[in-house]
C-alpha cells in the first residue's frame, strides 16, 4: 500500500490563503492533489488540513477522511515531520499498514507526473529511509555564498584549503527542493526529523522545483504552469 499525502495550512503570510488560491483555472492544491488521485502507484491519497473547506473539497475528491488535524499541528511553528506522523497515523487507521510515504507540496505544483513514478523507483531500488527533492544549487557556499565575520567583513561560507576559483571545482552541492518526497514508514514513525537517518536525492530541474512563498512566486509558478499547458497541447 503506498500512500499519497499533502499537508496544507489555513494561514499564510506571503500569499493569503495560497493553497486554495486559484492557479491556471484550478486551486493550487489540485494540481498536485490531482496528480496523486490520478497516478497508478498510488493506492490511496490523504490531505492533512486545519481548513474546513479544503478538507471537504479533497474528500468530496476521494482522499481519506482522517478529520482536520490538531491545533497543535496547525500553527506556524508546526515542523512537516510532525504533520507527517500524523497522517501516515490516521490513515494506516482506515486502510492498514503502508510500505511507501509519498508527500508532494502543495506549494510547488510544476512537478510531472513521471516526477512521482521515479522517485518511487529510486526509493524500491536503494530502499533509503527518504528520497528528497532537489536541484542542483545555483549559487555554491564554497565559492559564491559569502558571510560576515564579527567586523563585517566577508568570507567564502565554506573555504577551502587553496580556494576554489571555479564553480565547476566546487564541491557539488543541491538545493532542497520542497515538491517531492518518499519516506519508509517505520523511519518516519521511529525518527523525530528529516535528516536522521539515510537521505537520498532525487534531483529535478530548477525549472520544476519553484515554490509558491510570495505574491511574486505565484505569478511565476503561473506562468510557468501556463507554458507546460501550452507544451503538452502542442504535444
Amino acid at each position: 500500500m503506498i500512500l499519497g499525502h499533502i499537508g496544507v495550512r489555513k494561514g499564510s503570510k506571503g500569499v493569503p490563503r495560497k493553497n486554495f488560491k486559484p492557479i491556471c483555472g484550478r486551486p493550487l492544491i489540485d494540481w498536485s492533489l490531482d496528480q496523486l488521485l490520478a497516478h497508478p502507484l498510488i493506492d490511496a491519497v490523504v490531505v492533512s488540513t486545519d481548513d474546513q473547506e479544503i478538507y471537504d473539497h479533497a474528500v468530496a475528491k476521494g482522499t481519506l477522511a482522517i478529520g482536520l488535524r490538531p491545533d497543535h499541528l496547525a500553527t506556524d511553528s508546526a515542523g512537516k515531520w510532525g504533520v507527517w506522523q500524523h497522517a501516515l497515523a490516521a490513515s494506516e487507521a482506515l486502510i492498514g499498514p503502508v510500505e511507501a510515504f509519498v508527500d508532494l507540496d502543495a506549494t510547488s505544483p510544476l512537478r510531472l507526473p513521471s516526477d512521482i513514478g521515479d522517485a518511487l523507483a529510486l526509493y524500491q531500488a536503494q530502499r533509503p529511509d527518504m528520497v528528497m527533492s532537489c536541484c542542483e544549487a545555483r549559487k555554491n557556499p564554497y565559492f559564491n555564498l559569502v558571510e560576515p565575520d564579527a567586523t563585517g567583513a566577508l568570507h567564502v561560507s565554506k573555504p577551502l584549503p587553496g580556494g576554489v576559483v571555479a564553480r565547476q571545482a566546487a564541491p557539488t552541492v543541491y538545493e532542497h527542493a520542497a515538491s517531492t518526497y518518499v519516506v519508509r514508514p517505520d523511519y518516519l514513525r521511529s525518527a523525530k526529523s528529516l535528516f536522521e537517518g539515510r537521505v537520498i536525492p532525487y534531483l529535478m530541474p530548477a525549472e520544476r522545483c519553484v515554490d509558491i512563498d510570495s505574491p511574486f512566486d505565484f505569478k511565476l509558478v503561473e506562468f510557468l504552469l501556463n507554458e507546460q499547458l501550452k507544451e503538452a497541447a502542442n504535444g
